[in-house]
């Protein structure tokens, strides 16, 4: 099987948009994706984006991406911020979520960034134990605050 890794396009996004929409059905959340897909896309390929993203393609298409944004703080500067990695879920098992976090971590590396973060499900050992393979920190201490509009 060829797999291939490569930025995401504008032409992606409504494909994007559909895993992102599987990755909200696996998460028991279907209902709390809102984003029209054009302000996914304007979003991401706009004059100012703030989000980028990574797909990976098998037979030309793509089955599976990584979304980052670049966030800051003000004891490490700034970092990566993994908003979602999903691969479907008949694609899972090929080592295509390796190839896109680690292309993540790469991009990181060029882009000189202090670190990445990222929030995974309490419930979802799948994922934690992904994490766990890359040494992954997890912290227990703080709370996910959030403020709906």
């Amino acid at each position: 099987m060829d797999i291939t890794i490569r930025p995401a396009l504008p032409a992606d996004c409504p494909r994007l948009l559909e895993l992102v929409k599987g990755l909200a059905l696996y998460e028991r959340a279907p209902h709390e994706v809102t984003v029209t897909l054009e302000e996914f896309t304007e979003s991401g390929f706009g004059t100012q984006p703030v989000w980028w993203a990574f797909v990976a393609e098998v037979d030309q298409t793509v089955v599976g991406f990584a979304l980052y944004y670049i966030r800051y703080s003000t004891w490490k500067g700034q970092r990566m911020y993994l908003e979602d990695i999903y691969v479907e879920p008949e694609m899972r098992g090929k080592k295509i979520g390796a190839l896109l976090f680690e292309q993540l971590i790469a991009e990181a590396k060029r882009r000189k960034l202090h670190g990445m973060v990222w929030q995974a499900l309490s419930w979802n050992e799948p994922a934690l134990n992904f994490y766990r393979k890359y040494r992954a920190l997890f912290d227990e201490e703080w709370v996910n605050c959030e403020l709906r509009f």
